[in-house]
């Protein structure tokens, strides 16, 4: 595989500290556009963080500082001229419980967009639909689209919350555990939509398990108290790791 020229986003010497502890140490890393990157690791590694500061969730946080750069299409996000809004709406995210907002499905999906400001009810009918379409739940909720969003299983609401993500239509896609909470059906229908979506998005992924890591990521990227060991492409990295802490990771020996 050629070396990527140009990724769409880029971590760059990123140390990130909660006070005195260090949750992020001298991490860089290239993270290759219209494919889906996986952060896996240890409880405490850094995943989350990482994931969070790309969307930069973490700028409130108390006592908590951070030195390099993160590069998104090769301009500092977290440069002044950057605003938080613009950077959300290129950067959308999705947690690990869903959390469907009151109201109904078209509600919810239609949240983002409303926002934004679009008014046009055919607009608005397209980007329902192929959110729904996107996030593999339109053939399940096509004829309850006014019916509470509460109302739908848990694998349903996870996958509406993608659909609200994705409605904004962003460039990229965090994904922090987002199947930790689902059943094995409802899992295997998320990932699923992973490969579909990876045609038009950039996905970055925490999974829950190294398996789930191996099953739907192109890249992954190993992290280890909150250093980064290696990133490759997922199936070198899990097959013939360069680090034995990796090998040792995969293989169970620790985690």
């Amino acid at each position: 595989m050629k070396p990527l020229a140009q990724p769409k986003i880029r971590i760059e010497q990123v140390t990130y500290a909660y006070g005195d502890q260090v949750a992020l140490r001298d991490v860089t890393l290239a993270v290759p556009a219209r494919a889906v990157t996986a952060l896996f690791g240890p409880a405490g590694s850094g995943k989350t963080t990482l994931l969070r500061l790309i969307n930069r969730l973490n700028d409130l946080v108390e006592d908590a500082h951070m030195t390099g750069r993160v590069l998104l299409d090769g301009q500092d996000i977290y440069a002044a001229t950057t605003p938080t809004s613009v950077l959300r709406r290129r950067v959308g995210m999705v947690f690990a419980l869903p959390l469907p907002i009151p109201g109904s499905i078209r509600e919810n999906v239609l949240y983002g967009p409303k926002l934004a400001g679009v008014r046009d009810r055919g607009r608005l009918e397209e980007l329902l639909v192929q959110s729904l379409h996107q996030a593999a739940l339109w053939d399940e909720v096509q004829d309850r689209l006014d019916g509470p969003a509460n109302a739908l299983s848990g694998g349903q609401q996870q996958r509406l919350c993608i659909a609200r993500s994705l409605a904004l239509e962003p460039e990229v896609l965090l994904l922090d555990e987002p199947t930790s909470g689902l059943d094995p059906i409802s899992t295997a229908k998320v990932e699923e939509s992973l490969h579909e979506l990876k045609q038009r998005y950039t996905i970055i992924i925490v999974p829950h398990s190294t398996q789930q890591a191996a099953r739907v990521a192109d890249h992954a990227a190993f992290l280890l108290l909150g250093d980064l060991i290696e990133s490759r492409p997922v199936k070198e990295i899990f097959t013939t790791p360069r680090d034995r802490r990796t090998e040792d990771y995969i293989t169970g020996r620790f985690g």
